[in-house]
């Protein structure tokens, strides 16, 4: 087998031991992956139509709209936690097989694309099962994943090297994935912030991602031409920032873990 065949077996078993470990031992197995969004579906909507009163957009069913944003939100989170504490979780294979560190945190965010299209599956058919229509502007689905992805993959990159020698970077990230769900607009419209808030979800890639997943879905329009910007920026920064710190840290990772 070449060096690139190893490569891939390597990246593989990576991502499949990831999946497998985070259901090991449960009875329902990859049905999390769908039980978990469909019970904030339903608490957020019970709470905010029911007790709080009108929500969101009145011409989109409002459990279709809180969907919509848990499933960027919910992959990012999981994702940005998995990546951040892939080198320390991964220790002995680090140490003992030369390849490429980075391939370790990459993987792991990859494993949780998993769960995004199981959830992302989800999404399509209640969206279809709530009347909406599929349209050409669900072309850019794919182009808008794949930008997401990558951006999370760069701050993987990041704060996995910096995990290695600060070990409170994780509960960092959890704080923040935590803070996060309210700055994004899951439950609320971005209609309803004021304007001087406005450039910040724009240019927020998990905010600006709910809205372009919005557009596509609910709305049969294409994401906003500054959303779609504003993912590519993203995307490019997150990596080139991320490769940049990984590639300075990474020669002293054998010494910490």
């Amino acid at each position: 087998m070449s060096w690139r065949g190893d490569y891939f077996y390597l990246f593989e078993n990576l991502i499949l031991k990831d999946f497998r470990i985070r259901y090991r031992n449960m009875s329902l197995g990859i049905l999390w992956s769908l039980i978990n969004p469909l019970v904030m579906m339903v608490v957020l909507t019970f709470v905010f139509r029911g007790v709080v009163g009108e929500q969101g957009n009145s011409r989109v069913p409002f459990p279709l709209f809180v969907l919509s944003g848990l499933v960027p939100y919910n992959f990012f989170t999981a994702a940005f936690m998995t990546g951040t504490t892939s080198i320390v979780d991964n220790a002995a294979l680090v140490k003992r097989v030369p390849v490429p560190r980075e391939v370790v945190p990459v993987a792991a965010v990859l494993s949780i694309c998993v769960h995004m299209l199981i959830q992302i599956a989800l999404l399509i058919a209640i969206t279809l099962l709530f009347g909406m229509h599929v349209g050409a502007q669900w072309a850019w689905l794919p182009v808008m994943w794949v930008l997401y992805v990558a951006f999370v993959c760069g701050l993987a990159l990041g704060a996995s090297a910096i995990n290695v020698y600060i070990r409170d970077t994780r509960y960092v990230v959890e704080s923040f994935n935590l803070v996060l769900f309210w700055l994004v607009p899951i439950f609320y419209s971005f209609n309803i912030i004021q304007k001087k808030y406005q450039p910040l979800y724009n240019f927020n890639p998990v905010a600006a991602m709910v809205m372009a997943m919005r557009n596509i879905l609910l709305e049969n329009i294409p994401p906003a031409h500054s959303l779609v910007v504003n993912m590519v920026i993203a995307a490019c920064v997150s990596l080139g920032i991320g490769i940049l710190t990984f590639r300075r840290l990474k020669s002293h990772f054998f010494e910490h873990i």
